[in-house]
């Protein structure tokens, strides 16, 4: 990365912008400091208290090398259905039935193998941002670089990243919208499967806001946001109510209609690392779970399904009164 300072950086010691101006994180400040022209300041090494004068030229060494790239993730040409791009993220609409990552029993059918290929002339390292169930469909956010991941993980801790799901479940949540709260820990014995628990010490705080949108005879469609980053979240929220996602046979039971957990991510909500600009992003519901709602619904689907894809976290704070600390 190519810096020329201006006058609003005249002055200012080099350690307090790569810090406060750029978000560095500690780790890679130090990892800048002790590599080979990782900070040059008019081609020269320079210490992090140097004083940035008008008119220097500021170079820094963000981009990946090979050390940094996992030799699990092999390039891989996938279909892969990409929603924004730019140096600083990837968004795409990730399909059900394919994981984020590989695994010993998916090693190379990833949302990483297909980007892997898709920056195939460059040092591509896979950083999700978010992360998808196998199963689940929908928008997954992915960093491009190590500067873009500390700030989208800053964004995620200080709950400026939203996300807004839609469900169709097998069940009514009663109250139809509000807040759930519980506790998540993972099941004795299982390597997947999570639990509520009332255990403060094993359980992490766990909250979803969601509003429904269609109600039916033991049936609703839902609109859902997870306040927190909880594995199986949603999931386990709704079969905790009492209506199980349609298709989860992990927390509910399989389903005729649906192949899968009925659930998508259907609007992503967060500034851009590099400007701070809002990006709000959207992903249209899939046939499978259009079809499960056109078939429960079949005077209002086309309604719901509309409603649905325009859902975004801030409609759902109009119906839910969300605190902002969460």
């Amino acid at each position: 990365m190519r810096i020329i300072v201006n006058e609003k950086l005249d002055g200012k010691m080099l350690r307090e912008f790569l810090r406060r101006d750029m978000g560095v994180s500690t780790a890679l400040l130090k990892h800048l400091k002790f590599t080979d022209g990782g900070i040059l300041v008019n081609g020269k090494r320079e210490n992090v208290r140097y004083m940035l004068r008008r008119g220097d030229v500021l170079e820094l060494l963000l981009e990946d090398d090979e050390e940094d790239v996992s030799p699990y993730v092999h390039p891989v040409d996938l279909p892969l259905d990409v929603v924004f791009e730019d140096e600083y993220l990837t968004v795409v609409n990730k399909p059900f039935d394919m994981p984020a990552h590989p695994s010993l029993g998916h090693p190379d059918d990833t949302v990483a193998n297909a980007l892997a290929y898709r920056y195939r002339d460059k040092t591509y390292v896979f950083r999700p941002v978010n992360r998808l169930d196998r199963n689940t469909s929908g928008l997954m956010l992915t960093a491009n670089t190590r500067i873009a991941a500390y700030h989208a993980s800053l964004a995620m801790r200080a709950g400026e990243i939203r996300k807004v799901y839609v469900a169709v479940l097998d069940g009514v949540p009663e109250p139809p919208a509000g807040i759930r709260k519980s506790r998540i820990r993972r099941r004795a014995g299982s390597i997947i499967e999570r639990e509520e628990t009332s255990d403060e010490t094993s359980g992490k705080e766990a909250i979803t806001a969601y509003t429904t949108i269609a109600a039916g005879e033991n049936t609703a469609v839902v609109l859902a946001s997870p306040l927190t980053g909880r594995t199986h979240q949603l999931r386990l929220h709704f079969a905790g109510m009492g209506c199980p996602i349609t298709g989860d046979d992990l927390y509910g039971h399989a389903s005729e209609e649906i192949g899968r957990q009925a659930l998508h991510a259907a609007h992503l909500h967060l500034p851009h690392p590099a400007d701070g600009r809002i990006l709000s992003l959207t992903s249209r519901l899939p046939d499978d779970i259009k079809a499960v709602i056109s078939a429960r619904f079949p005077e209002r689907a086309e309604e719901i399904i509309r409603r649905a894809e325009a859902c975004s976290f801030d409609d759902l704070k109009k119906e839910v009164p969300i605190p902002d600390e969460t």
